[in-house]
């Protein structure tokens, strides 16, 4: 078997692959993210993840950061939307050591006030460093905009005078309403057994008392397409084309992610590239993604260009989205794109990393995981008539924001 899942009694799921080598990654995957958030809250679940860092009831703030390091190893955590994660990489023989950090920090953390004061003002340079970055700051706005009114539709760094209000007793109550047991999942790769990868998530995690979600996650309401300009004097125009999308559980999902790896992908080929770029010059940077939600999704076409050359570019990004929307690809061009497809997920899955990553969140989300091969056998079963379809239902009402 690929991978072998347990529950502890407390209600926390694990997931473990055994590979051979020398390294192992493990993370705690929290089903809790700035979707969470109260509106009083924004920015909270971002703060908590650099919190965690800062101390526990057993080690100082340099402890928990030098706890791995000194073993040639790394821990590290990241938040979005919908969940927050703590993860390391370790030797294989430390895999205990960075589970039991990991836990210590999950559940013993003590947010001490005069760290979180100096953790805030870390977290305003990371804003300042976005207001920066056109093409990051338009992501998000973008996003903002297209789940205003609702838990999605605000950013996960929040703002410097919400940061400023944020106390260890505030984080508190926020971890207890949304770190519960029943949303997390401890997932490990490594050369060692499934048994002891269980016996050590039990030696550490299992303690924790049982706990429950006592909220569910309102579905954001529908949305008008909208077009925006935002003079920022930049050198170039930044602009996004985009849309909502299929939920994380949705089968259409499939067929939408392969639409949009033939539309944009990272791949030179991708139709995006050819025609923008490779054809005319106009771009240096155009590409296309769609990231999944648990109940809905984004569909997003990002490029930069001199600002002369923005409607040209626009006028060609719609010409390819409208040949999607109505033209079903020939055999040999869905076979080329499946093949593509499949080989950049057998590539992306050789790390170790990611896969580990990607197990804990699949499992947090849909309770399983599919091997490989059977992500690779629902690849080559789609028709063109379904990348079509799922083409003229999102690619038909898009969305624009420009910066310029």
């Amino acid at each position: 078997m690929e991978f072998s899942t347990y529950t502890l009694p407390n209600g926390i799921r694990g997931i473990h692959r055994q590979v051979r080598n020398a390294v192992a990654h493990c993370a705690l995957v929290i089903g809790a993210g700035s979707r969470d958030e109260h509106p009083a809250e924004y920015g909270l679940a971002h703060l908590t993840e650099h919190a965690f860092f800062k101390g526990t009831e057993r080690r100082k703030a340099w402890q928990v950061n030098c706890r791995l390091e000194n073993l040639g190893g790394e821990l590290n955590a990241f938040t979005t939307k919908e969940d927050t994660t703590i993860h390391a990489t370790t030797l294989k023989g430390d895999f205990a050591k960075a589970a039991e950090l990991i836990a210590d920090i999950a559940f013993r953390s003590t947010f001490p006030d005069r760290e979180l004061e100096r953790e805030k003002e870390v977290i305003v340079d990371e804003i300042n460093t976005y207001k920066d970055s056109p093409a990051d700051l338009i992501y998000d706005t973008f996003e903002d905009m297209l789940f205003e009114g609702s838990e999605l539709g605000h950013n996960i760094l929040g703002l410097k005078a919400s940061l400023m209000r944020y106390d260890g007793q505030a984080i508190r109550a926020f971890t207890a309403r949304t770190h519960t047991t029943d949303q997390m999942v401890f997932s490990s790769i490594g050369n060692f057994s499934a048994k002891t990868a269980e016996a050590v998530a039990a030696r550490y995690f299992a303690l924790q008392p049982a706990s429950q979600r006592g909220f569910v996650r309102a579905t954001p309401a529908p949305y008008r397409a909208f077009e925006k300009t935002v003079s920022k004097h930049t050198h170039q125009t930044h602009c996004i084309i985009g849309s909502r999308a299929f939920g994380i559980s949705e089968d259409r999902r499939l067929p939408l992610a392969l639409v949009t790896n033939i539309l944009g992908g990272p791949c030179a080929n991708s139709l995006l590239n050819i025609v923008v770029r490779e054809k005319n010059g106009l771009s240096y940077n155009i590409e296309a993604s769609y990231t999944p939600y648990g109940d809905t999704g984004i569909v997003a076409i990002y490029f930069s260009s001199d600002h002369s050359n923005a409607e040209q570019c626009i006028e060609l990004i719609e010409g390819q989205l409208h040949k999607l929307r109505t033209v079903p690809l020939t055999a040999r061009q869905l076979s080329m794109a499946k093949k593509q497809f499949i080989a950049q997920l057998a590539i992306s899955s050789e790390s170790n990393e990611s896969y580990m990553l990607g197990a804990g969140k699949s499992l947090l989300v849909h309770d399983g995981i599919d091997t490989m091969e059977q992500v690779y056998a629902k690849v080559r079963a789609l028709t063109a008539r379904q990348l079509t379809e799922v083409a003229e239902e999102v690619f038909s009402d898009m969305s624009r924001l420009i910066y310029k």
